[in-house]
């Protein structure tokens, strides 16, 4: 018997036409992560991959294996020979292994076959490996609604066997949905926003706001992290990053207070607009959530989407903040969200801001401004980072 991961996947098996399109870059994605884990071999073998790794990084890869996205179920297996005897053989010899180290006294046996040419057909296998199994061990029994162990047997170009199967995220793999510029933030929204949609296929970059010196540099380090954590689901993320405090000071200055929060929001949209129109990205994404804060109100994403011409993804929107504050527990994001360095939305804040402002006073109050200039001198101080996993 020889030891291999079974990656198994959902929605790219709906496909179509298109599927192999999915699974090809599925197989890439599922390559990229276990670089530097040895001599490893991924191979598609009927709607499913297959992965060989040395024993000693199997639990390392399926650990990065749970975070690629388009993957459902990974499954710890066996391959071993497509004929009966050995498939009763092995499937007595994996359950008696485990049953050395877990207290198991009743079992069930689920077959598949890819391959319809192999016979006995599936519900004939099961009875006949589970027959083998009752007549060969002591102590156990067959419950079939509620069994402490599965063995499960596929039938494909080889036969697998396996008792487990490993919850992943599921979703679409990164890379088939074209490209978004996340609008990143230290709080704990919009990394679970950038999670979303790059669990729909979309391949993320990111960009961040501050406003040095009257934010401080360990705001930053802040977002780099969280940027950092969301590679491990995304992979690489190039995070661009912007010192807004030149147009929040114009802002500030000639402009109502109350529609201080807007017109930034405003100007934060046009930034990365103009950096997704250069790197041909296709779409912005935000952390949005209808409701949430005084700019996030109907009205206020009108205003907003008002400022751009490309779409604006906003996969939180019917969110709550409980909702929203769950994922960002589950992808590692929250502890880091919710450390108390203060972002450039807190500068220059106003006390009572516009929550039903209408399109034309902002582009009214915009006039005294020099949007174009603003807009480019922001552009032209940027630094961009590289982040890996």
């Amino acid at each position: 018997m020889d030891k291999v991961i079974s990656v198994s996947f959902g929605e790219v098996a709906l496909k179509g036409q298109n599927r192999y399109f999915f699974e090809n870059k599925l197989v890439r994605n599922i390559k990229n992560i276990a670089k530097g884990m040895g001599q490893t071999k991924v191979y598609k073998e009927q709607s499913k991959i297959y992965i060989e790794v040395e024993e000693e990084y199997e639990e390392e890869l399926i650990k990065r294996l749970r975070r690629v996205f388009g993957i459902v179920n990974i499954s710890p297996s066996y391959r071993i020979e497509k004929n009966i005897d050995d498939i009763k053989e092995s499937s007595l010899k994996i359950l008696e292994e485990i049953r050395s180290r877990r207290d198991i006294k009743t079992f069930k046996v689920a077959a598949n076959r890819a391959d319809k040419r192999f016979q006995p057909n599936s519900v004939e296998l099961a009875k006949e490996v589970g027959a083998y199994i009752l007549n060969n061990s002591e102590g156990l029994t067959v419950d079939v609604h509620n069994p402490d162990i599965y063995v499960y047997i596929d039938i494909r170009s080889n036969c697998y066997i396996y008792t487990d199967k490993i919850k992943a995220f599921g979703g679409l793999p990164v890379g088939t949905n074209g490209k978004g510029l996340l609008l990143l933030s230290g709080g704990i929204d919009s990394p679970v926003a950038g999670f979303m949609i790059a669990k729909r296929g979309v391949q993320i970059s990111a960009v961040h706001y501050h406003s040095y010196p009257f934010t401080s540099e360990r705001a930053e380090e802040k977002v780099k992290t969280l940027a950092e954590i969301l590679t491990n689901y995304c992979g690489k993320i190039k995070l661009y990053s912007v010192n807004l405090l030149n147009i929040q000071k114009e802002i500030n200055e000639k402009c109502p207070e109350d529609e201080m929060t807007i017109i930034s929001r405003r100007f934060m949209m046009r930034i990365a607009e103009k950096i997704a129109m250069k790197e041909e990205i296709d779409a912005l994404i935000t952390g949005e959530s209808l409701g949430q804060v005084a700019s996030q109100t109907i009205k206020g994403i009108h205003v907003t989407n008002s400022s751009v011409s490309l779409p604006v993804l906003r996969p939180l929107i019917g969110m709550d903040k409980v909702e929203i504050t769950e994922i960002s527990k589950e992808i590692g994001t929250f502890e880091t969200s919710i450390l108390p360095f203060e972002d450039c939305c807190t500068v220059f804040l106003p006390k009572h801001p516009v929550t039903r402002p209408k399109l034309e006073d902002i582009e009214e109050s915009e006039k005294v401004l020099d949007v174009k200039k603003l807009v480019e001198d922001a552009i032209d101080k940027m630094e961009v980072y590289e982040m890996r996993p």
